[in-house]
């Protein structure tokens, strides 16, 4: 692929990073007849955080617009190498999850038919079936698994550079080595970059900058509500009986992940909770590099991937891989127009999924930028959903401690955040407090869900089944329908 370090004057879309994400923006907005785009990248395509990523592509999520958009990345990425000519290294291998526990099981119980429901093929297996896909992993106190056999993994690296060849062959321009300093606009729209070989006008840009776009929305007065957190994995030495077909497998109540990587295995982790990295401003030159290794960090983990696959522990490690990746307050992604700038688009912000994700966020992105609106319902993930208090810095630090851990966290009904509270609370927060409010959190604001009968306490105990507010709340039902309530309506 030959990349151009110049600059022109001036383009249609500029699309700022040369990411797996900001490569799938511009691949796609080729695609759809959009003839003069520019990816600027600040150093070289697949940096930052995609060359480190871990490769997986699962195909389920939680919704039926998140769901396609994970489908449309695992077709697209199979079909890649025909049409571009560069490998992606996609292998269909499928995807493990195991349930040690009845909660647990549950909840694969309700992904399995969330599943069927959403068009993908799930199926609920034994613990013996869950040995014979992955046989290194120790099996006896499993209850269960779920088979997703149309998952897979890619080389994310060249995945990245497959969707940049792809561009580029419908006539984008690839500029490596070019730092963009600041976003311009002009009466109340986005009008170009500043970068550290001048100015490129432009009618769209598109930030696409994963941990970056935060301090580059600054610079024009737009909120990006996202901050970088430190994730793990490791690379073992070589185990007999371990090849590079092996399922992508999840161990969710260990907080592990875990797949073949040619004759070795590589054991990642989602802990409940993770170090953010505190780096302000994120340094431009930061591309193909990682953080320290934390084995005290990564103890647990480490711990639990040896347990499930006791060959681990003789095996030992070749490589620690400590990188920062970008995370945002409620795990999902950041995508759409800035409510403060028209022709500012955003794509960052993907809690770990972004390789999963890169091929349909850039395909419904690049749709909404030719159509002017969604082409579907896209507001779990639209930036729109979060106000500028979002954007303050120590609370983003704060919450996204937690986030990185909900990937594997149990999916309780009505769960609420523990971290990043108290952010906005009403007058009357106090009061509401010491008459036995047990809070929650909507747009930042702390609202009562329901108030503790004495002696109990205010606390959230969580379950599939009746919860423990249960009995309070209809105390609260039947005041209100037989006497007199009082509603505090200011947040």
């Amino acid at each position: 692929m030959e990349t151009s370090c110049s600059i022109p004057a001036s383009a249609q879309v500029v699309v700022v990073g040369g990411g797996i994400v900001g490569c799938s923006v511009a691949y796609h907005l080729t695609k759809l007849g959009f003839s003069d785009v520019v990816l600027l990248e600040q150093k070289a395509v697949a940096g930052g955080t995609t060359w480190h990523a871990a490769g997986m592509v699962g195909r389920l999520r939680t919704s039926n617009s998140l769901t396609k958009i994970n489908q449309y990345s695992a077709e697209l990425y199979a079909g890649l190498e025909a049409e571009t000519g560069h490998a992606t290294g996609w292998k269909q291998v499928g995807s493990l999850v195991l349930a040690s526990n009845e909660e647990r099981m549950t909840q694969l119980y309700r992904t399995a038919a969330m599943a069927e429901y959403l068009g993908v093929q799930a199926d609920l297996i034994s613990a013996k079936e869950a040995g014979e896909k992955w046989p290194l992993i120790k099996t006896d106190d499993l209850l269960g698994a779920v088979w997703l056999p149309g998952d897979g993994k890619v080389i994310p690296k060249e995945t990245a550079m497959a969707l940049a060849m792809g561009a580029q062959q419908n006539g984008a321009k690839i500029c490596e080595n070019v730092e963009a300093h600041e976003i311009l606009h002009r009466n109340g729209r986005a009008a170009g970059v500043k970068t550290n070989q001048g100015l490129i006008e432009a009618e769209y840009v598109v930030l696409a900058c994963g941990m970056w776009s935060r301090q580059l929305g600054l610079t024009c007065g737009v909120s990006i509500p996202l901050a970088p957190v430190e994730h793990h994995y490791v690379v073992s030495n070589p185990i007999e009986g371990a090849f590079d077909e092996l399922p992508c497998g999840r161990d969710p109540d260990a907080t592990i992940y875990f797949r073949g990587e040619d004759n070795t295995v590589l054991l990642g982790a989602f802990q409940k909770y993770t170090k953010p990295w505190l780096q302000d401003p994120i340094p431009s030159d930061f591309s193909f590099d990682l953080l320290k290794a934390d084995w005290k960090k990564y103890r647990d983990p480490l711990r639990a991937g040896e347990f499930r696959i006791p060959k681990l522990k003789d095996a030992g490690y070749s490589k620690f891989v400590n990188g920062p990746e970008s995370f945002t307050p409620d795990n999902q992604f950041l995508l759409g127009e800035t409510p403060e700038l028209q022709g500012l688009f955003v794509a960052a912000g993907f809690n770990s999924a972004g390789i999963a994700c890169a091929g349909g966020a850039g395909k419904y992105l690049a749709e909404w930028m030719k159509e002017g609106e969604p082409t579907m319902d896209l507001w779990a993930v639209d930036i729109r959903r979060f106000g500028r208090w979002a954007n303050n810095r120590t609370y983003l630090r704060d919450r996204i401690t937690e986030v990185l851990g909900l990937h594997y966290q149990m999916a309780w009904p009505n769960r609420e955040m523990e971290t990043g509270r108290n952010i906005r609370m009403t007058p009357i927060h106090d009061q509401l407090k010491e008459s036995g409010a047990c809070f929650g959190s909507k747009a930042g604001w702390e609202r009562p869900n329901w108030f503790a009968h004495l002696p109990s306490k205010p606390e959230n105990q969580y379950s599939f089944g009746k919860q423990n507010w249960f009995g309070n709340h209809a105390r609260e039902h039947l005041a209100t329908r037989e006497s007199v309530a009082l509603f505090d309506q200011s947040s």
